[in-house]
């Protein structure tokens, strides 16, 4: 008996283009199903990342015949920032998809250091293409979002990007969300400007009273209306545990002072990944604040940075992942444990 082949095909496709088109024709020729591990999903929009997964599905499929659409599985996969929490969520997904006994092949291209995850999974074959277009998704990305019109940005992206894609796109610049992304990725391309060392440190507060969690709403220009850890950037001469405890007073009003605020620190942890925010490296020291149940929550307010405050209890979280800022659903997970592998 035949062994069904399934091919794999990993990427974010935050703007679908012809090199990315051509290595799923390459995948669909050599197996009989295709899996697209779809990355950064179900988080929040951002400047790096401005299509929800559901879009990207969208524009994967506009590209392809009726039949290819029947033999393509899309997996969305969020971000970890741990890769071997990653490379098992991808595994478990694709082995649950393909079945037992399926012949799994690894199809990609080594683009440049973000290529790494190949070598993450040495149970299945590697089928190594050739990169088919001298374009990348960054490039397609800052034409869009960094043109006056959006339709001469397509005419633009022609060679680069398919008719049926640019349709797609054209479409959804007539969105609302179009203009939110236009205004989030120039306020991005003004920060990396004013800030260009090599790294920034930040703190944060993860502070929780009971099963309840302490969160903030942005008030842009970088994440807009999203919920978030308060926090910020360290000040000069300023300790790390300093800077998350000043935040999260400046934020949210905290009616605790400083001294009572550090004696109930459980836990720290660094979120380092370079990728972890579109403004640049930022290096976050997060901090658990951990207070054992009260009569009632303590009080909190908004701030010039903050549209409000709000405790959350930690059941409510899990579903929030879509509204939650950069990596701060990761943050949290982390303290409280809210991902079942």
């Amino acid at each position: 008996m035949t062994r069904k082949t399934v091919a794999v095909v990993v990427g974010r496709w935050q703007l679908v283009h012809l090199g990315q088109e051509a290595l799923f024709q390459a995948a669909f020729g050599l197996a009989d199903e295709v899996i697209a591990v779809l990355g950064s999903s179900h988080r929040a929009r951002d400047p790096r990342n401005p299509f929800v997964h559901e879009e990207r599905r969208q524009m994967l499929m506009a590209n392809l015949t009726p039949a290819q659409r029947e033999r393509l599985h899309v997996l969305p996969v969020r971000d970890y920032f741990d890769d071997q929490r990653w490379n098992a969520a991808v595994a478990m997904g694709v082995q649950a998809l393909a079945g037992e006994g399926a012949d799994i092949v690894l199809v990609g291209h080594h683009k440049d250091h973000t290529s790494y995850y190949l070598h993450g999974f040495p149970r299945w074959r590697q089928q190594l293409v050739d990169r088919l277009a001298e374009v990348d998704a960054t490039a397609m990305r800052e034409v869009f979002f960094e043109a006056d019109d959006p339709d001469a940005a397509l005419a633009v992206m022609a060679p680069y990007v398919s008719a049926p894609v640019r349709a797609w796109l054209q479409a959804w610049s007539r969105l609302p969300e179009y203009q939110r992304r236009k205004t989030e990725h120039a306020a991005v391309q003004a920060y990396r400007k004013k800030y260009t060392a090599v790294a920034y440190m930040t703190g944060d507060a993860v502070v929780t009273v009971g099963d309840h969690v302490l969160l903030v709403r942005r008030n842009g220009p970088f994440g807009e209306g999203l919920w978030a850890l308060p926090g910020g950037h360290l000040d000069r001469g300023e300790k790390l545990v300093a800077c998350a405890i000043r935040e999260l007073i400046e934020e949210t009003g905290f009616p605790l002072m400083p001294a009572s605020i550090l004696a109930t620190l459980a836990g720290v942890e660094t979120f380092e990944d370079p990728l972890r925010s579109p403004r640049g490296r930022l290096i976050s020291m997060a901090h658990h604040f951990k207070f054992g149940p009260m009569a009632s929550l303590p009080e909190v307010t908004s701030s010039d940075e903050t549209k409000e405050s709000r405790w959350f209890h930690r059941d409510e979280l899990a579903a929030m992942e879509p509204q939650l800022f950069e990596d701060h659903f990761v943050i949290l997970d982390h303290f409280l444990g809210l991902i079942e592998d």
